[in-house]
């Protein structure tokens, strides 16, 4: 919400400056994100009168001026078709910033005639988009003197970030009725004019009662629709908006002004009725903005005989619009639904100030108030006649009434405030008290946000400063702490540090996907229905998606080896589910003069990392199992999936699928793992996963190594399970250390070499005990379908 300093002291009685006003609004909970004063841009520029203008020398368009700024004349070339002799324009000198150009003006030479600086036009100041010639300013302004502080362009601008529930500050009205209620100055009474108008209003219905409870029309015939005066012109242009015309700026400024949007229509291009109703399957809207959108029952439309013409609360149609030939018009002043204004908006991806304010819920008690204002502003600015008022529908104002104990403020907020002071503060917010006990507050219409006696505290507390809330610690139970982290919470951060000591970045992505990019990996169970946007409107599947678009974001930016993890919530048609995901991208090792070309990754490294990812959340991973696929987001014969027996999934892993890599515009190969961490089994024992003592053997370990034929398509871990399970009262470890097909290996076999650590107990093996545990390895080996290498 933006306004300048004079605006705001049309309705604040304050002789306050900017910065002042600036920290008041702070402490009442209005956050300034920044105060601009345009004059400071343009202080560089004078204003200058032409004294002389001869043709350039060497070019036809060119003229060379003499320039007066007060200190003398001075040489500038200028291309210019209005410059002439006697004008008085806007003149800047050598070093001067441009704002509108983006130059610093210097000495120049310019078809070998030197320039000094330069006299400009509208657009170089960033002060309209005119650039047809330089500005032209009456001959007794002032030379010499700075151009911005006589066109009174140094009125500072605010730009204040309201919150949701603060609809009454969408306006510069509510905003002054904030600080008054501070103390802040004095709230000027709002002059309601009486327009006493002729003949019929405008015939006007409502079809759709729910979505438009009220709708409001007023004809004004015979105006004269020009530009806007200068003062409303200069006060549109300081908070970004374009001026277009009177009839049009008339409609903006009370909007922003009382937080009141309205419409005007051309009446001549109306056909018949105007009708407020559900939109039907298949019409269209020509919107303002020059774009078409397809409309559906669930849009509330204002429509004539003839089609649609406005996106009700939204935004107006072409059609219908005002030009500077229309000489009769229609003014609506309407109530729409908050909550359809909303659903409207996203579906149609439209946003617009009338839909931010209306969304959030305007006065409905306004809508009397604001026609009369709109419709006086237009009869003294465009003349005219206006009719009486056709009123539609009935504005749903609401008597809120909450009951009130003032001892809440030091109890809720923390603040000891007086009664007196209390039921001042809420009545110069426009709230009514009614003292007992407890007291009778009556809500204001504009407050639609406050139910409640919790919202009158927060009152009371914002008025009289945020800053008055003493900072009070929380208590603390003396003695040593007992641990708060559920036994799910330690295992996240096990792996969130296991992780990123071996090398992965930590992302944080968005829970929600678009539709498209939620499909890519199966489709999502949960759509939201109130979405942010049309891309972030599907609760994410999987985690991947995010760290895919987070990888393809740092590739295009020059990073050749990537390495995320996220730890986050899938999230599934049955329940969210806590899960790790990681992705390798790009060069796994660079070039180099050893290792030749650069080692991209696969699914080998993404196993290896969700190995030691699932050992840090306390997983058996000794006895997992590599069995299947994982899915049809990985690449055919390039993953797998790390079970404890054939139905307990605790990992996904693979290289993903190059048609998943293009939906992302990422260039393959890139490697991928998901932990599902709710799969991990809890650890037996009252102790839960608490670390058992530490008892290291007394006896050194005892190592063998065998040699084992198997056939070739025979998974090398089901031999290695096997060797591990011989005699598990002294083998504490098996792994596979060799892998050898060739010259004395049988065709259709391989030879695989199986380290076996063999730990004693009381007393130290014997040769028969270690011949014994020997036999026993051979003989299992033997049931997985291998025998001893010879």
């Amino acid at each position: 919400m933006k306004f300048t300093l004079s605006w705001l002291k049309d309705h604040l009685e304050t002789d306050a400056d900017a910065d002042a006003v600036a920290e008041a609004l702070t402490r009442i909970g209005l956050e300034v994100e920044g105060v601009e004063n345009p004059a400071r841009a343009l202080a560089p520029f004078r204003i200058a009168r032409v004294l002389t203008a001869e043709r350039h020398p060497q070019a036809d368009k060119l003229q060379v001026l003499s320039v007066d700024a007060g200190d003398g004349p001075l040489q500038v070339v200028c291309g210019a078709p209005n410059a002439r002799a006697g004008l008085v324009g806007v003149f800047g000198a050598p070093g001067a910033y441009v704002p509108g150009s983006g130059i610093t003006l210097k000495v120049a030479a310019i078809r070998g005639v030197e320039s000094n600086g330069m006299m400009c036009s509208v657009r170089e100041l960033e002060l309209g988009d005119e650039h047809d010639g330089i500005i032209e300013l009456p001959a007794d302004a002032p030379v010499g003197s700075v151009y911005a502080e006589w066109a009174g362009l140094d009125d500072p601008v605010f730009d204040v970030s309201i919150t949701p529930n603060r609809q009454d500050c969408m306006g510069v009205r509510g905003i002054a009725r904030d600080l008054a209620a501070a103390g802040f100055g004095t709230l000027r009474p709002l002059a309601v004019p009486t327009v006493a108008g002729e003949g019929p209003g405008p015939e006007i219905r409502i079809e759709d009662a729910e979505g438009v409870p009220a709708y409001f029309g007023q004809t004004v015939s015979g105006v004269a629709n020009g530009a806007a005066p200068d003062w409303m012109a200069k006060r549109l242009k300081a908070i970004g908006q374009r001026p277009i015309s009177a009839l049009v700026d008339i409609t903006n400024y009370v909007m922003f002004d009382l937080g009141r949007p309205l419409h005007v229509y051309d009446r001549a291009k109306l056909s018949g009725a105007l009708v407020a109703r559900r939109a039907v399957e298949g019409e269209t809207a020509l919107a303002l903005n020059g774009k078409t959108y397809a409309l559906d029952p669930s849009i509330v439309v204002i429509a004539d005989d003839a089609h649609v013409h406005d996106i009700g609360g939204i935004m107006g149609g072409e059609d219908s619009g005002v030009s500077e030939t229309t000489t009769d018009v229609v003014i609506e002043c309407a109530f729409f639904d908050p909550e359809r204004i909303a659903r409207a908006g996203q579906k149609l991806a439209l946003t617009s100030d009338a839909r931010t304010r209306f969304e959030r819920g305007v006065d409905p008690a306004f809508l009397e108030d604001g026609i009369a204002i709109a419709a006086q502003l237009v009869l003294d600015i465009c003349g005219g006649t206006a009719s009486t008022v056709t009123r539609a529908g009935t504005p749903p104002v609401e008597t809120k009434t909450v009951a009130y104990d003032p001892g809440h403020a030091a109890r809720l907020g923390g603040v000891d405030v007086d009664p007196a002071a209390q039921k001042a503060i809420l009545e110069r917010l426009g709230f009514g008290v009614v003292e007992g006990s407890p007291w009778q507050i009556d809500v204001p219409t504009w407050r639609r946000d406050v139910d409640g006696a919790a919202d009158i505290v927060e009152e009371v507390v914002r008025i009289t400063g945020l800053d008055a809330v003493p900072s009070t610690p929380l208590p603390r139970t003396p003695g040593v702490a007992r641990p708060t982290a559920t036994p799910d919470q330690l295992i996240e951060r096990r792996v969130r540090r296991a992780a990123a000591a071996r090398g992965l970045n930590e992302a944080v992505t968005w829970s929600f996907l678009s539709e498209a990019e939620a499909a890519a990996f199966g489709g999502g169970a949960w759509t939201l229905a109130n979405p942010i946007s049309e891309d972030l409107k599907v609760m994410r599947p999987s985690l991947l998606p995010g760290l895919l678009a987070a990888a393809a974001r740092n590739a295009n930016r020059g990073q050749t080896g990537i390495r995320l993890f996220e730890v986050g919530r899938r999230y599934l048609a049955d329940a969210e589910r806590p899960t790790v995901a990681l992705l390798l991208a790009g060069e796994r090792a660079p070039r180099g003069w050893q290792a030749g070309k650069a080692q991209r990754f696969d699914a080998f490294d993404a196993k290896a990392e969700a190995l030691a990812l699932l050992a840090a959340a306390g997983a058996p991973v000794e006895n997992l199992q590599v069995m299947g696929e994982a899915g049809g987001v990985y690449h055919p014969g390039q993953s797998g999936t790390l079970r404890l027996g054939p139905k307990t999934v605790l990992a996904a892993f693979g290289t993903l699928h190059p048609t998943t890599l293009k939906a992302f515009d990422l260039d393959g190969p890139v490697a991928a793992a998901e932990i599902y961490l709710d799969a991990i089994p809890a650890k037996r024992g009252a102790t839960g996963r608490m670390r058992p003592a530490y008892a290291p053997p007394a006896l050194q370990p005892v190592t063998r190594d065998f040699a084992f034929l198997l056939p070739r398509d025979t998974p090398a871990e089901a031999l290695v399970r096997a060797v591990r399970g011989a005699d598990k009262a002294v083998i504490v470890s098996a792994r596979l250390f060799d892998l050898f097909e060739g010259q004395g290996v049988p065709e259709g076999e391989k030879s695989i070499a199986v380290e076996v650590v063999l730990q004693p107990g009381e007393k130290s093996f014997t040769d028969e005990q270690l011949k014994a545990v020997s036999d026993r390895i051979v003989a299992a080996a033997a049931k997985a379908g291998a025998k001893l290498r010879a």
